[in-house]
């Protein structure tokens, strides 16, 4: 991936503390939902609670997709990123850690509830397969998509 791409990516990827995260549905159907989030380079990952439909629906199938917008005051200063990609639970101590740490830097207002949480929620990393990134500066709709492999998406 170049890396002017990379580097404008998670520039978006860090002006934007909210997400919406796409899942399907065991009946097919794409359900959508909102949820803050943090991210190591072009992995993102958030926090769920643990009986939470988007946490039933990709125990079934790990397929998501993923948008961001920035604040913006005009349409030609559109910038956002779409992304597909896979998800799965963080499981392992170490990758719990390291979230972790990321969830509070990002939003440190969670130490007050951390332990009311703990016991409550799910941790989800999500792999990208496939990035659009939109920038309006270039053209009504302009956007370009590039593919990830997993030494793009390392932090």
């Amino acid at each position: 991936m170049d890396s002017a791409l990379r580097a404008k990516i998670v520039t978006i990827l860090e002006r934007c503390p909210d997400m919406t995260i796409a899942t399907v549905r065991p009946d097919g159907a794409p359900q959508a939902t909102v949820v803050s989030f943090v991210h190591d380079g072009l992995q993102i990952y958030f926090g769920t609670g643990r009986e939470a439909q988007k946490a039933v629906n990709i125990e079934s199938d790990p397929r998501v997709s993923i948008t961001v917008t920035t604040p913006y005051a005009d349409w030609q200063h559109i910038e956002g990123v779409s992304m597909a990609g896979i998800a799965g639970e963080v499981t392992s101590a170490q990758e719990e850690a390291i979230v972790g740490k990321l969830m509070l830097d990002r939003f440190p207002q969670l130490m007050d509830t951390l332990e009311l949480f703990q016991n409550q929620t799910k941790l989800f990393r999500v792999s990208p397969t496939v990035i659009s990134v939109l920038d309006y500066s270039k053209g009504f709709g302009h956007t370009d998509l590039v593919a990830v492999d997993k030494d793009d998406a390392a932090g």
